[in-house]
C-alpha cells in the first residue's frame, strides 16, 4: 500500500476548513428576536454575548493553530501519525463548541451548563496541548527543535488549570466561573503574548 505523504500545509488547510464550518454552525443559532426595537435587542443580548465569546474562542484557536503550524512548517517535511491524530482530536473538541454554546444559552447560564461549557474548554485546551507536544516531539527527533518552540508551554498549563478550577466553581458561582473561562482567552489573543524570545539554538531535552 502506497504511503500518503501528509505535509503541514495539508494539515493546516484541512483544519481551516473544519474550523470555518464550526463557526458557520454557531452563526445559525442566532435568531431574529420577535419583539421590535430595543426590547428585542435586549432579549437577544445574552445570546450575542455568548456567541461572541465562543466565536472569539474558536478564532483564537485558529490563529494559534496557524502560528504553531507555520512556525514549524519549514522544519517538518512530513506530518506523522501523532500529529494527525492529535489534530483530529482538537478539531473534534472544537466541533462540540456549538452544542455547548447552545446548551449554555438554553439553560440560561445555570451551574450545569457553565460546568459543561468549562469542561468543553478544558478538553479542547488539553487537545491543543497534545498537538503542540506531538509537534515538539517530531522536531526533537529530527534535531530541529529550538528553545523558543517550548516557550508557550506554560500558557498551555495555565489555561488547563484555570479550566479545571472553573468546573467545580460553576456549581456555586456560575457567573464567576464563566468569567474565568472568558479570561483565558486574553492570554491567547496574540500567540506571542507572554512568550519571551529565546536564543535560537537546538534543544534536545526530553519533552
Amino acid at each position: 500500500m502506497k504511503h500518503v505523504n501528509s505535509t503541514p500545509a495539508r494539515l493546516e488547510a484541512f483544519s481551516d476548513g473544519v474550523i470555518a464550518v464550526i463557526i458557520t454552525i454557531m452563526v445559525l443559532e442566532l435568531k431574529v428576536p420577535h419583539e421590535d426595537g430595543f426590547a428585542g435587542l435586549r432579549q437577544v443580548l445574552p445570546t450575542l454575548l455568548i456567541y461572541a465569546l465562543s466565536f472569539t474562542y474558536t478564532g483564537i484557536y485558529w490563529i494559534n493553530h496557524r502560528h504553531l503550524i507555520d512556525r514549524c512548517s519549514e522544519r517538518i517535511d512530513r506530518v506523522d501519525e501523532a500529529m494527525l491524530w492529535s489534530n483530529l482530536f482538537l478539531l473534534f473538541c472544537l466541533s462540540l463548541l456549538p452544542f455547548s454554546t447552545a446548551y449554555l444559552l438554553d439553560k440560561h447560564l445555570d451551574s450545569l451548563s457553565v460546568a459543561l461549557y468549562g469542561t468543553g474548554n478544558l478538553v479542547t485546551g488539553f487537545s491543543f496541548m497534545l498537538l503542540r507536544l506531538a509537534i515538539l516531539r517530531r522536531l526533537r527527533r529530527s534535531g530541529k527543535l529550538l528553545h523558543e518552540d517550548m516557550a508557550a508551554r506554560p500558557k498551555d498549563m495555565i489555561s488547563v488549570v484555570t479550566y479545571v478550577v472553573s468546573i467545580p466553581l460553576a456549581c456555586y458561582h456560575p457567573d464567576v466561573a464563566l468569567g474565568l473561562i472568558a479570561a483565558v482567552t486574553l492570554i491567547w489573543i496574540i500567540p506571542t503574548i507572554g512568550v519571551e524570545p529565546c536564543e535560537d539554538h537546538l534543544h534536545n531535552d526530553p519533552i
